[in-house]
């Protein structure tokens, strides 16, 4: 476990990528690869609150980095994972090496003073209880206000449910998914479930349904695309949006997706290919680049674009993430949301509609990209746009804005 920790530190590799390959190497039983991912997981959420007990309890000794590891792992089994006191510190220290000693010394420490430690979490700075960067946490309070920043910390703090996506694509979806065990439906239109008993393996391996947060499908039901129409899909991989907006123009028409790396094309067509998506044309593009692309000469009656951006609002789903951001990528992503937008306005007919999509909750990329966009081009205007808040909507946060050309005169 230190292992992938070390490695996860050193590497900038995502921690779910690192323990699947641990475990597929290792061979790992279920129940060992759950705990694994169990124990990494928690420790990378809780990373700032760990550290302020490993300071206190040793007298902030300098730590090198495997024993500080070493010391994340004992005390997030002993005072989060409700792991029995001696197999946590049997195991801790086994894996410690030559500081042995000290580890074992600070996690006997830390069972005799677990009430104590426990009760002073509440009285800690947001970003130290919650274990967020403080200058994110500063960020969300200027820009949302206290109350609510912190109700995002404490989201982030929860491991993410496992959503799917009937696939009505697939003629066999309809009357397999509902039935099956420990989906709860989710939502009023029948199309997504909370997997409350582990993943449906088999069902998403015959492509019956799509692992999706619900917050996936704001964009491509804002897009709202029509049988026969001419759609493309401007960055598409790994493709869930994309057999979306293929069930809502019910196979009729013309649906171009496109994204920017081989590897993300494999697995977009992989996935497409999975759920019987078809009839998509997959094309390679990079909408920041100088080429012009392999679609030329075809305009389009609506565009998702869905750019690259924080992920700020997936930070419950993907713990890496507020580790790795730094605050300056803000403007940086929101030059180069800006830039996406402009490459693809020129394919949009007259009358036709751009729908911006993140699953950023920051302005600077959001209302500030669109609003920057409506500033240069007057012959666009927004129709709508939302901005999910996950601690309000109950799922992943997202942002999506309409905007449609005029019909010219």
């Amino acid at each position: 476990m230190v292992d992938v920790c070390l490695e996860w530190q050193a590497s900038g590799r995502f921690a779910v990528d690192l323990l699947d390959e641990r475990v597929r190497r290792a061979g790992l039983s279920t129940a060992n690869a759950a705990f694994l991912h169990d124990i990494v997981l928690t420790l990378l959420r809780n990373l700032t609150l760990l550290d302020h007990w490993a300071d206190q309890l040793t007298g902030d000794r300098k730590l090198d980095a495997a024993t500080r590891w070493t010391l994340r792992s004992g005390l997030c089994q002993l005072l989060q994972l409700g792991v029995p006191a001696h197999a946590a510190v049997h195991e801790t220290v086994a894996a410690a090496g030559r500081a042995g000693a000290l580890v074992n010394a600070v996690l006997r420490r830390a069972e005799r003073e677990r009430e104590a430690l426990l009760a002073q979490v509440d009285t800690l700075p947001l970003a130290v209880c919650h274990s967020h960067p403080e200058w994110l946490v500063r960020r969300w309070i200027k820009i949302m206000g206290k109350d609510k920043a912190q109700a995002l910390c404490e989201w982030n703090q929860q491991p993410a449910p496992v959503f799917v996506r009937l696939n009505r694509l697939h003629e066999e979806a309809a009357d397999q998914v509902p039935g099956l065990p420990g989906l709860v439906p989710w939502g009023e239109d029948g199309e997504f479930f909370e997997c409350t008993e582990g993943t449906p393996r088999e069902a998403l391996r015959q492509g019956w349904c799509y692992a999706q947060d619900p917050a996936t499908a704001v964009a491509p039901r804002m897009l709202a695309p029509q049988p026969g129409e001419t759609v493309l899909d401007a960055c598409a991989a790994p493709g869930g949006k994309t057999a979306l907006l293929a069930s809502l123009m019910g196979r009729e028409g013309r649906l171009i997706a496109c994204d920017v790396s081989p590897a993300r094309l494999a697995r977009l067509r992989d996935n497409l290919t999975r759920l019987r998506a078809h009839h998509i044309e997959i094309v390679r593009h990079d909408l920041a680049g100088d080429e012009a692309p392999p679609f030329e000469g075809t305009l389009f009656d609506r565009i998702l674009l869905d750019v690259p951006c924080s992920n700020s609002g997936v930070m419950r789903r993907r713990v890496d993430v507020r580790w790795r951001l730094r605050e300056e990528e803000f403007t940086s992503l929101a030059v180069l949301q800006r830039r996406m937008v402009e490459a693809a306005l020129p394919w949009l007919k007259p009358g036709g509609s751009l729908v911006y999509s993140t699953c950023s909750l920051d302005p600077e990329e959001n209302q500030g990209v669109v609003k920057a966009v409506l500033a240069a081009h007057p012959e666009l205007e927004l129709l709508e746009s939302r901005l999910v808040f996950p601690p309000k909507d109950g799922i992943d946060g997202a942002y999506a804005a309409r905007l449609v050309r005029r019909p010219q005169a």
